[in-house]
């Protein structure tokens, strides 16, 4: 990510690491309650997997950070259905909310709803509550609670999180919420631009409860991400929809040096600058495409494919070609169009997936089509060599070490596009 040409450095990475390994301590137990980390809300809602996709439903090894394989480990919200969102707005002594409360709130949303209507097909029905509509004083100073960035959850979060349950009081009742988000006053802590501190602990069983449950599914956003030019109106919520992908349990997929490996082709890789939406891999990761619009090239020979635009409703959306258990190449179909508006070259974007890299280690890589371009955008805080990446008709991508090809053959008038998987 680079706002205004300066790198923000990475976040999320060390807690996110270590709330990792809690989720796989205590995943298998059972509380009554949504915010609670339970086997039975990780995920999309009952999957039913044919057996013809089980080879592609790639897995890595049990100590993996946020995995990308499928299906979702247990501990993590439901990503199909009804999810409650409680908000709260918190502030403190010496960092006072500035204006009202629920013009934080109005940041975020509607935004982040439309956001997840429009990438998950309708599929997951987000629905944000702000039960109490002012600032939450905390009774200590927001430099007493030792955060910044890469800060763990013990002691300074679980602290803090006790003093968010405490002030709320009687007025929320936290069974009835699926996942918490904390809209701290921005003004705490330093701008964006030179520290992000957004950060979401994921799958947490050991959180603190309240009202019986444990708050296991929390975001924590702070400052601004404004880069002074004049699109945070219509951008700057999106690190609100990253965080949740946390919830949902998907990973970080830019590097913790603050590269990229994925550029803007995903909002959990860049969610700075302009909407862009989610790879067909974390879709069906997140049951938001059906199993029927998946295609697994197992067979040896040439295979064709007809994929159709991600951002569309319908159709095959995804190719899957593994390589290996863990590991395998995804295509899909993006254009400029949904939530993707920064898309200027629309194509067959190929990418690989490797369920065995934990969260911001590069679990994800995209292909480029055209390799030291320079890219094709203008948009800012996009990253630009991998604006091309996608491949066009005419153009091939070739693994010759697995014997895979995949060319591009055409596109019919509606933007649909044929492909020839060959695996030799």
């Amino acid at each position: 990510m680079q706002p205004s040409r300066r790198r923000i450095g990475p976040r999320r990475v060390a807690s996110l690491a270590s709330v990792t390994v809690l989720t796989l301590a205590i995943s298998t137990s059972a509380t009554a309650g949504r915010l609670m980390a339970g086997s039975a809300t990780a995920g999309p809602i009952a999957p039913v997997r044919p057996s013809t996709l089980r080879p592609c439903m790639i897995r890595g090894h049990l100590g993996v950070q946020m995995p990308e394989g499928i299906p979702t480990p247990t501990g993590y919200a439901h990503s199909t259905g009804t999810v409650h969102a409680l908000n709260l707005m918190i502030d403190f002594s010496d960092a006072p909310g500035q204006g009202s409360a629920l013009d934080r709130f109005a940041e975020f949303f509607p935004q982040t709803q439309e956001w997840f209507t429009t990438s998950s097909y309708g599929r997951l029905d987000y629905r944000p509550e702000a039960p109490i509509g002012r600032w939450l004083r905390m009774p200590k100073p927001f430099k007493a609670y030792g955060i910044e960035r890469g800060a763990p959850f013990d002691p300074g979060y679980r602290t803090l999180i006790k003093d968010i349950v405490t002030a709320a009081g009687t007025r929320v009742d936290f069974r009835h919420y699926d996942l918490l988000n904390v809209l701290v006053t921005p003004n705490a802590g330093p701008s964006a631009l030179d520290t992000v501190l957004s950060v979401t602990f994921a799958g947490n069983g050991e959180a603190p409860a309240a009202d019986g449950v444990p708050i296991s599914n929390a975001s924590f956003i702070y400052s601004r991400q404004d880069d002074g030019s004049g699109s945070y109106s219509r951008t700057g919520y999106r690190v609100l929809p990253h965080e949740n992908g946390h919830v949902f349990g998907l990973p970080d997929l830019y590097t913790q040096e603050g590269g990229s490996t994925v550029g803007h082709w995903d909002i959990m890789s860049e969610d700075w600058g302009a909407d862009n939406d989610m790879l067909g891999w974390h879709k069906w990761k997140l049951g938001w495409l059906d199993d029927s619009q998946i295609g697994c090239a197992t067979a040896r020979g040439t295979t064709d494919y007809t994929l159709t635009p991600l951002a569309r409703a319908g159709g095959r959306k995804l190719v899957f070609i593994p390589v290996s258990p863990k590991s395998g190449y995804a295509l899909e179909v993006r254009t400029r169009e949904g939530n993707d508006t920064a898309v200027c070259r629309p194509g067959v974007l190929v990418y690989r997936v490797d369920a065995d890299i934990d969260t911001g280690n590069g679990p994800i890589t995209v292909y480029d089509s055209r390799r030291n371009s320079g890219g094709c955008t203008h948009s800012p805080n996009v990253q630009a060599e991998l604006s091309d990446a996608p491949f066009v008709p005419g153009e091939t991508f070739k693994d010759p070490k697995r014997g895979i090809d995949v060319s591009v053959l055409g596109t019919d008038p509606s933007g649909n596009h044929r492909v020839r998987v060959t695996r030799r």
